[in-house]
């Protein structure tokens, strides 16, 4: 049965989908059968792995709305033993459309209850924003893994996310857990990221991953390609944190 990974933070350029689709990958390239799941209407996580827009028939969205079966909505990726589920603009809708409905926050649920005895673990990357679409993810996981960015102000707005996170405790999913807090963009070379990853083990302690992952050009560089780093370049240091984090997961 998986484990199913939400990958969450309101504030935009904080690692999320780099997250997702590396760990996703590294996952997969240790021999887990997994899936990523990408609930952002940018599609970054779907255009990051290569999968074009004409690479699938049914996204994400159809399948939230009901209209495809869970099953016909995964794509096959560059990595055999990964999985996903493509996004498209179309997922924009979702929130219009279900404004009226009272299980709306039960949509991607539903999808992933379905899926959940085909995979080892399932990642979802959601929306810079905390949209209808992220209280979905949030619902339908196990845990919660936070990107937290190594700049100035990384830590306003988390308390934010862990209201929300209390709220869905109460109300959608109790078994809601904090899997980690992942620090990213660490550059070496300032203070600051290393007073950044200081205040946040002060105030977070056991909740911070080990593993930091560094400001890597080809990192960056990768989703261009349609690539995991893994694939684009795995000697790079990018990859190699991708892969610790994976086996921090793992080991959980």
């Amino acid at each position: 049965m998986a484990r199913v990974i939400c990958i969450a933070n309101q504030k935009g350029g904080v690692g999320k989908t780099t997250t997702a689709i590396n760990l996703s990958a590294a996952l997969a390239v240790s021999e887990k059968r997994t899936l990523l799941v990408d609930c952002d209407p940018q599609a970054n996580a779907t255009s990051g792995l290569g999968i074009t827009k004409n690479g699938f028939a049914q996204s994400l969205y159809e399948g939230m709305l009901g209209k495809a079966d869970a099953k016909g909505l995964i794509v096959a990726s560059a990595i055999p033993t990964l999985k996903v589920i493509p996004s498209n603009i179309e997922l924009t809708g979702f929130e219009v459309e279900m404004v009226s409905n009272p299980h709306r926050e039960q949509a991607l649920k539903k999808i992933i209850i379905e899926l959940k005895s085909a995979f080892e673990y399932i990642i979802l990357d959601c929306p810079p924003s905390l949209s209808l679409l992220t209280v979905n993810a949030l619902t339908a996981a196990d845990s919660l893994l936070i990107p937290l960015q190594c700049e100035f102000y990384a830590l306003e707005g988390l308390g934010q996310l862990l209201q929300t996170v209390k709220r869905i405790k109460r109300g959608l999913n109790p078994n809601l857990s904090i899997v980690g807090i992942l620090l990213t963009m660490f550059d070496k070379r300032t203070n600051l990221s290393y007073q950044v990853a200081e205040e946040t083990e002060k105030y977070f302690k056991h909740l911070v991953f080990k593993t930091m992952i560094p400001r890597n050009v080809r990192l960056s560089e990768a989703p261009s390609f349609g690539k995991p780093i893994l694939l684009y370049d795995a000697a790079s240091s990018g990859a190699q944190s991708y892969f610790e984090l994976a086996k921090e997961i793992m080991s959980h």
